[in-house]
């Protein structure tokens, strides 16, 4: 890994997840509708390129989603910049203070992220949502590297059951021995893992409007997330 302050590894890092190519079908589908558009953002210019992580390098949250939308984040450049899920996560972590702000919508509004850090298992918009198998594993390399970078962040909120096994496949390419056979998703769950610098494990619903408009996510249990994840913080310093 390359040598220097996480900041300084972090940049690095973004660097080359920006200029993948790994996965063909994703970046034809995430240049289509860059190139293409929605009306409503039509006097956008799209970023479509894979979207590296975004946040504080020695964050003590590190949330994990499944991939960026593709007229959020294909569109912005940011992490869950640009849709509802994004302004359901940022406005939860400005009221628990980990963000500088409210809202998400563009990497001009100055947000800012304080002990946490945006990332996901997938950094090119999947058609439909649903990346592949191969997709999943082309990007577990940039997950693994990020968990090694941001060695402070004693718990990690995965959002959706994709996120969740990236996370445990990512975890398990840095330290090969730890026992994860028997750590399954649920949501709400808790798990100690037994890895030195990420130890909690915390497993949510993704908030997307496919869940929080249907009520399998409810304002309730969302927010009991962030209750459990605040006192571990406060717990781990």
């Amino acid at each position: 890994m390359p040598t220097g302050s996480p900041e300084e590894k972090l940049r690095t890092l973004k660097r080359r997840i920006v200029a993948c190519r790994r996965c063909p079908r994703l970046r034809s589908y995430c240049t289509r509708v860059a190139r293409e558009k929605k009306p409503r953002f039509r006097s956008w210019t799209y970023w479509g390129k894979p979207v590296p992580g975004f946040g504080d390098p020695e964050a003590e949250l590190l949330v994990v989603g499944l991939a960026p939308a593709a007229h959020g984040s294909n569109r912005t450049g940011r992490m869950f910049t640009g849709d509802r899920s994004g302004n359901l996560l940022v406005s939860t972590l400005h009221r628990y203070g980990f963000a500088s702000i409210d809202t998400s919508e563009d990497i001009s509004d100055g947000l800012q992220l304080r002990r946490a850090y945006l990332t996901a298992a997938v950094r090119c918009a999947p058609p439909q949502n649903k990346p592949t198998r191969n997709e999943i594993a082309n990007c577990s390399e940039y997950l693994a590297r990020e968990l090694e970078i941001l060695d402070k962040a004693c718990v990690v909120l995965t959002l959706g059951r994709i996120a969740f096994e990236s996370y445990l496949n990512a975890i398990a390419q840095l330290d090969p021995n730890l026992e994860l056979k028997e750590v399954r998703f649920k949501h709400g769950a808790l798990n100690n893992i037994g890895d030195a610098r990420h130890p909690f494990l915390l497993a949510s619903y993704h908030p997307s409007p496919q869940n929080t408009q249907t009520g399998r996510l409810t304002p309730e249990m969302w927010d009991s997330i962030f209750d459990s994840l605040a006192q571990l913080i406060g717990k781990n310093r």
